[in-house]
């Protein structure tokens, strides 16, 4: 099932116009997620939104927001107050300006999106604006609200769609002074530095994200089935950094070091699971599988002893 788009409204470009839908381009929803239990008794933790001073619980329909300009005054703010802040973007992604792709500081890029024409209609609009931005070789700058914040978007170009970043403001972007100020200016030998590019040569290669395994994501399942299976818990040792004591002679041990693990027969690579934790985390012998389990619940929650 296709996600449901975070936005729905119009792309412009001066008098041309089409509908769009803004889609997330990344999900997290398959990586393993916990919930917080009551040690005592097992249950799930429930939070409720209570009132500072009385201690009684509020109903979603009497939260407002409120804006804090002293220790106990707050301005309030209605939702209907926040929806006639009527900016042109929170229907519109105006193209305000092209630039070249090289200037877009790397930090100020925030999470991507799919945009793709809205319904029937406009198809012919959107294709002449991205093959516009694909000919020009430029990333398109526009404006766009999502969840009642104004953002700046980059579009590009992308198959067949478009993809939007996000980008951050100036104000949100940290200087990189106030940490690299303390960096001692040190000489690089030419021996040092010849070194260090034969082991960037060595480990040379292709960005391939196929490649790239969330080590920590496959312990957390290890962990998890171990446990449903009944096994013992040990801890690892972890890895310890030493002490550059000669800085050559671990250059010249790292150039041995990268030589011996390419010679080496590349590891199998892991089957590839289509959907996530749920065909990954597999019933144990011997035990219920999950759904089976879901059919049959005990009629009362059952009550774990405390230590």
């Amino acid at each position: 099932m296709a996600p449901r788009a975070n936005w729905k409204g119009f792309l412009r470009l001066s008098l041309v116009t089409c509908p769009v839908a803004l889609y997330p381009a990344t999900s997290e929803s398959e990586k393993v997620s916990f919930n917080q239990l009551n040690r005592k008794t097992g249950h799930r933790i429930k939070y409720a939104k209570v009132d500072a001073d009385t201690g009684e619980e509020v109903e979603n329909e009497d939260i407002i927001k409120g804006y804090k300009v002293d220790t106990d005054t707050y301005i309030e703010v209605t939702k209907e107050e926040l929806e006639n802040v009527a900016l042109e973007s929170t229907r519109t992604i105006e193209i305000d300006e092209f630039v070249d792709r090289s200037e877009i500081d790397p930090r100020y890029l925030i999470r991507p999106y799919y945009l793709v024409p809205d319904g029937k209609v406009g198809h012919d609009a959107f294709a002449v604006i991205r093959e516009t931005i694909r000919e020009m070789n430029k990333v398109a700058i526009g404006r766009v609200v999502l969840t009642n914040r104004e953002h700046i978007i980059a579009l590009d170009p992308l198959d067949k769609g478009l993809m939007g970043t996000l980008l951050r403001y100036p104000y949100e972007v940290r200087s990189e002074k106030e940490y690299f100020d303390d960096i001692q200016d040190v000489k690089v030998t030419k021996d040092m530095l010849d070194l260090a590019k034969h082991i960037v040569n060595q480990k040379a290669g292709h960005f391939e994200p196929d490649k790239f395994e969330d080590q920590y994501e496959t312990a957390l399942i290890d962990l998890i089935n171990q446990k449903r299976a009944g096994k013992p818990i040990t801890a690892k040792e972890r890895p310890r950094g030493e002490n550059v004591v000669d800085l050559m002679d671990a250059l010249r041990k790292s150039i041995g070091g990268a030589q011996a693990s390419k010679d080496s027969k590349p590891a199998k690579k892991p089957r590839k699971v289509a959907s996530g934790q749920k065909e990954m985390l597999m019933p144990i012998a011997g035990k219920k599988s999950a759904k089976e389990a879901a059919a049959k619940k005990p009629s009362a929650k059952p009550q774990r002893k405390s230590a």
